[in-house]
């Protein structure tokens, strides 16, 4: 095994497949990368047997071959190799000479027939969308997937496709808040609906940082993201999600119109005193065509008057700030809609106009 690649292409790849490398890992070899060349390439794999990532580089093959590098090491080492042309030749004692200028570095690596073998992906049933809007699409719901182990199915984001519609859906609910989004879908073999682990998907979204299309692939217990130079296997969790359709209101006795922007502002300078007082408690006050939003400390009080479009009765209702904050983040549209029906029920934020999200938040009984 012998190739030359460069420093730069080589320690971004490695940042890319290391995040599939397990923090907890009780097999030594699962902190390793494996590194296969042929063909003017250089692939690099890393699983924590929940998710294995594969990316491919440009690379000047001299001779074909395939080892195990420790992961972190080896990142941490080419990382400081950025700017050079790398140098990489295996011995027969599974040294891998780096050599870069008129130096070089040698790292023990590991046994090869010991990494595990990644999931074989049949591409029969898939769905394609734009980079773009699967981003957006993760990033609109993340925020709610719960954190705790009490309910691994909650841990997960739920997306479901339809061929009708050539959309996808998904959501996330974490006991306190529910989030949906939807977005186009370019084309789909089926109606799917699977769970898969939040956190994952998250990392997923935070590498799609260019134009182009990608393709998901189901398959058994398993999904592949396939983007081009870089693939993601994700093990999907078990289970049934919960009947989301069963919690989001149909109707409302009041609804708000609202500046988006105006909102956020507000929100972040009310809870700077509701923080204090550890209850992040944000008391939404409804009347005629205004909002005042106010929260109290043992040190302080806020008030916030903000104009808005007033449909239906008035009403006084208190929400967790944090939560409040973490939806609108997430919202590019200038202005929303906020539904609600009693100060013991659920809001509903939307937009003015189509079905991009349904935001749910229930609310806080005010002391």
């Amino acid at each position: 095994m012998k190739f030359r690649c460069d420093g730069l292409e080589l320690s971004e790849a490695i940042a890319v497949v290391s995040k599939a490398i397990g923090n907890r890992t009780t097999s030594q070899i699962l902190e390793g990368i494996k590194m296969v060349c042929e063909d003017d390439k250089l692939i690099l794999t890393a699983t924590d047997l929940e998710i294995s990532i594969e990316k491919t580089i440009r690379a000047e093959v001299m001779s074909s071959g395939e080892t195990v590098v420790p992961g972190r090491l080896f990142g941490e080492y080419i990382k400081k190799l950025t700017n050079e042309s790398i140098l990489c030749e295996l011995s027969e004692k599974n040294h891998l000479k780096i050599s870069y200028t008129d130096s070089e570095g040698v790292l023990q690596c590991m046994e090869i027939s010991e990494f595990p073998k990644l999931k074989e992906i049949e591409k029969t049933n898939y769905f394609e969308i734009s980079k773009e809007n699967f981003k957006k699409l993760i990033n609109d719901v993340f925020y709610a997937v719960a954190q705790d182990d009490s309910r691994p199915i909650l841990k997960g984001i739920l997306l479901e496709t339809s061929m009708e519609n050539r959309s996808i859906r998904a959501v996330a609910v974490d006991g306190c808040r529910l989030s949906i989004a939807n977005k186009p879908i370019n084309i789909s073999t089926a109606d799917f609906k699977i769970i898969v682990p939040g956190k994952n998907l998250n990392e997923i979204a935070r590498m799609l940082d260019s134009e182009g299309d990608i393709k998901v692939y189901i398959h058994s217990n398993n999904i592949m993201v396939d983007f081009g130079d870089t693939i993601i296997i994700n093990r999907l969790i078990d289970g049934q999600f919960i009947n989301y359709r069963q919690i989001v209101p149909k109707d409302f006795s009041t609804t708000i119109t609202i500046n988006k922007e105006q909102l956020e502002d507000a929100i972040d300078r009310a809870s700077v005193l509701s923080k204090i007082d550890k209850n992040n408690l944000v008391k939404f006050d409804i009347k005629e065509k205004n909002l005042m939003l106010t929260s109290n400390s043992e040190i302080g009080n806020t008030k916030e008057n903000i104009t808005v479009g007033v449909k239906g009765n008035d009403l006084v209702i208190s929400f967790n700030s944090k939560y409040f904050s973490d939806c609108l983040r997430v919202i590019d549209n200038p202005y929303v809609k906020i539904n609600f029906n009693s100060p013991i029920m659920p809001c509903v934020i939307t937009p003015v106009d189509g079905n991009d999200f349904e935001f749910l938040i229930l609310p806080v009984k005010a002391r």
